[in-house]
Order: C-alpha cells, then sequence, then structure tokens
C-alpha cells in the first residue's frame, strides 16, 4: 500500500526534524518546509492527504496560505491542521472559518501530533467513501437542494457556496430534518468518531453557515436546541 504524504510546513527546523523523524516511523512520507514559498511546487503537483501549517511564517504567513489553498481547485479539499504559538481563541476560530480542520498550540507531543494526523487521513478516507456511497443523490427541504455529486447548494436560482465542512454539516441535517442532532453527533458524523477536538468546532462552523443562508433570508432553517446541539426545522 503506498504511504499516505504529508506536508509539514514550519520556519522552526527542529520541529520539523521531530515531526518527520515521528510520522515517517508511523508510516507516513512525509515532505518538509521552512516556508509557503518553498512548498508551493510540491503542494500544487502532488497528491497530498494531510498538511501541518505553522500560522507563523516568514513571507507568506499560515492564516494567508490556508485561505489561498482553499480557494485552489488543487488543494481546497486537503485536510489541514495549523500549528500556532498562539493561544487567543481568535486565532483558533480565524482559522476555522478560512477552513482549517483541526489546530494544535505549541507547545505540543509528538504523540498528538500523530493522533491528529492519522485522524485526519481516516477523516478525509471516509469522507470521499460517503460520496461515493450517495453519488448522484439530491437531498431538497424547503427549496434547498444538494446535489452531492457536483458539492452544490441551490436556492431557488442562486447557488450558494459552502466550504466542505459546511455542506457536509448541511447535508446531515436535511437528511435528518426535524430531528435534533448533538454536537457529539455531528462531530462523530462529519470529522470522524476519533476526532481529536472540542465540540465549539461545530459551533463556529453552524454560525458561518447560518451567515450564508441568511443572506436569503433562511438562516433560521438551522434552529439551535438549547443544551442540546441543532436541528433543520420540519415546518
Amino acid at each position: 500500500m503506498e504511504k499516505k504524504h504529508i506536508v509539514v510546513i514550519d520556519d522552526e527546523e527542529h520541529i520539523l526534524e521531530l515531526v518527520r523523524y515521528n510520522l515517517e516511523t508511523n508510516g507516513f512520507r512525509v515532505s518538509t518546509f521552512t516556508s509557503v514559498e518553498e512548498a508551493m511546487g510540491v503542494v500544487e503537483e502532488e497528491p497530498i492527504d494531510t498538511m501541518l501549517l505553522d500560522v507563523m511564517l516568514p513571507g507568506i504567513d499560515g492564516i494567508s496560505a490556508l485561505e489561498r489553498f482553499r480557494k485552489s481547485p488543487k488543494t481546497k479539499d486537503i485536510p489541514i491542521l495549523l500549528i500556532t504559538a498562539k493561544a487567543e481563541e481568535i486565532d483558533k476560530i480565524l482559522g476555522l472559518e478560512l477552513g482549517a480542520d483541526d489546530y494544535i498550540t505549541k507547545p505540543f507531543s509528538v504523540r498528538e501530533v500523530v493522533a491528529r494526523v492519522k485522524a485526519a487521513v481516516r477523516r478525509n478516507e471516509r469522507s470521499h467513501l460517503k460520496v461515493a456511497e450517495v453519488l448522484n443523490n439530491k437531498i431538497t427541504v424547503k427549496g434547498l437542494e444538494l446535489d452531492v455529486e457536483s458539492h452544490l447548494l441551490t436556492y431557488g436560482e442562486k447557488q450558494i457556496e459552502l466550504t466542505f465542512k459546511e455542506f457536509e454539516i448541511l447535508k446531515l441535517l436535511m437528511m435528518n430534518k426535524g430531528r435534533v442532532l448533538t454536537r457529539e453527533v455531528i462531530l462523530d458524523k462529519v470529522w470522524g468518531y476519533d476526532y481529536y477536538g472540542e465540540t465549539r468546532t461545530v459551533d463556529v462552523h453552524i454560525r458561518y453557515l447560518r451567515a450564508k443562508l441568511d443572506e436569503y433570508q433562511i438562516g433560521d432553517y438551522i434552529e439551535t436546541v438549547r443544551g442540546v446541539g441543532y436541528k433543520f426545522t420540519k415546518e
């Protein structure tokens, strides 16, 4: 079996060496770079299974790079884990808003990094399998239509742009309209049962999903059930 390819971008050489050694020991193929510019050739040309991206980088910083990767057809679906020395919540939320799948705060344990990478790779594999299982299906509820094959959301004649995770959350809610889904269930179904993170991730993604639907006055289709989770309104 071909080894999964992990790209690590961090300007601290000792971190690159430590992460590379431990990921390779766990059976991954690893490419390391000290800047985004240095990594671009590999990122744009080679298949990548997961990326570890430091926020504080010389030249193009991690947040700018994340935004750039999410806009490119070649890299928009790569699982990206942000590495940051910043503890401020604003940095974490901004990263999630721009499409990061997870974040790791320095200082971190190597075992944590390996566990998160393994989880990201497995989630990515399962997400592709789920798409294959429902290929060509369309889900229509209250004027919203999800085309699972083309990964498009339309409302009337309007197309609404969603990130991969936003699309998966909305699909799950629409398929279970009227049923309350806990944050834990959403994490399990969208991120995977072994997601190494917190339920606040769901709240952040729901917030930005609602904001996009609110542009068409339908953000209230997603209801918050206080202390429990979320549901797609049935009526």
